[in-house]
């Protein structure tokens, strides 16, 4: 008989995976079963009702699984739905460029409409830029939080510019989903993209792209380009019988069952609060120290920040990360390559007593290496 230990907590500041609840975990641990019974069909049923509904109408709306990462979700929809047509893309971020990457993939008329990661999309300009192309533009694909920056773009205004013109808007929500509140006909989102390890706290390893169900209809008539994540036979298929085309993660699913569960209890909005609440003393606690972060207050997600590295000659992000894991706390790399930065998140199953320790740790590490400013 294996008794099951506690399971050793650990303070997870980077992006995702979150840290997650015990019981999260622990729905894992479920006898084995062979995915395609009609047992585990009815699980995932529930799983993506459940998940649709805290974006849209579950009658207007499907959330359709991939087993993968999130970025298998961006590449479903933007290999799939985009036809003849051009696909415009925001990139403002490490995770625009990466969209950007996935058409040139697959050799789709694209047009990047490059912005600064740390400040919001100039929207006059996007409408000239968008008029100018005088039709030839079908999608529009942006980054909800840009994960390099924590800055948060505007979906609301963009898709009424979308609106508009009769484009159909495409949104990357990896970072945001589960905290920011989305509710995609208002917001005029044709495709969003998730994934489970984030703002969810589940497990990694499972990707859904939600889409209104006409939308999901019409790929039908588009030629797939990619054989595991055409997402009008991911949709078809579950559709009509009720499984996943290829193997599924099915610990995750069982984790992300539960995790789902855990955010209906919290609900959104109060999940964002509590992330908010962490944001705000994290932001406090850096400027005490003499630190600063890239993206403005008003123009900030709050679920991941972009600090810039201590000017001290002793600094090394390396050594840094090292000190922290040493006590199970894990701190995140820049990725903007504009500024040395180094990220903090302040999602999952954390607190404010989190943060605390971990600015006192931060104040304790800058001091060891002789960082000097005006409050250590």
């Amino acid at each position: 008989m294996i008794t099951i230990q506690p399971v050793k907590r650990r303070i997870l500041l980077n992006p995702g995976p979150a840290t997650t609840t015990d019981s999260v975990k622990l729905a894992q641990i479920v006898p084995d079963i062979c995915p395609r019974e009609e047992e585990f069909g009815e699980v995932m049923k529930d799983v993506t009702e459940r998940i649709t509904k805290f974006a849209g109408d579950p009658e207007q709306y499907t959330t359709v699984l991939f087993g993968g990462s999130g970025t298998a979700a961006v590449e479903a929809i933007i290999s799939s739905a985009v036809g003849i047509g051009g696909i415009f893309i925001i990139n403002n971020g490490a995770y625009g460029n990466r969209m950007c990457e996935i058409a040139e993939t697959y050799g789709l008329k694209m047009t990047e409409f490059k912005s600064p990661s740390d400040q919001p999309v100039n929207i006059e300009k996007l409408e000239e830029e968008l008029d100018r192309r005088n039709g030839k533009i079908t999608h529009l694909a942006v980054v909800h939080c840009e994960t390099s920056t924590g800055l948060l773009n505007d979906i609301k205004l963009i898709g009424q510019v979308c609106r508009q013109r009769g484009i159909k808007l495409i949104v990357d929500a990896m970072s945001s989903f589960g905290a920011v509140p989305v509710n995609m006909k208002e917001m005029n989102i044709s495709f969003l993209a998730a994934s489970s390890n984030k703002n969810l706290q589940g497990m990694a390893g499972a990707a859904f792209v939600i889409a209104e169900n006409t939308e999901l209809e019409d790929l039908n008539y588009i030629k797939p380009r990619s054989y595991y994540l055409s997402l009008f036979d991911q949709y078809s298929f579950f559709k009509k019988y009720g499984q996943m085309r290829f193997t599924p993660p099915v610990q995750t699913i069982y984790a992300l069952e539960q995790a789902v569960t855990e955010l209906e209890d919290e609900g959104i909005s109060n999940r964002y609060k509590r992330y908010s609440g962490m944001w705000q003393k994290l932001v406090l606690g850096l400027k005490e120290m003499g630190l600063t972060h890239q993206v403005k207050k008003e123009n900030h997600s709050r679920i991941v920040t972009s600090i810039m590295e201590p000017d001290c000659p002793a600094y090394s992000f390396p050594e840094m990360h090292d000190f922290f894991k040493e006590k199970d706390i894990t701190v995140y790399p820049g990725k903007t390559g504009e500024e040395n930065t180094f990220r903090i998140a302040n999602i999952g199953d954390l607190h404010e007593r989190d943060i605390d320790e971990f600015l006192f740790l931060l104040k304790s590490y800058l001091r060891i290496i002789g960082y000097q400013s005006k409050t250590l």
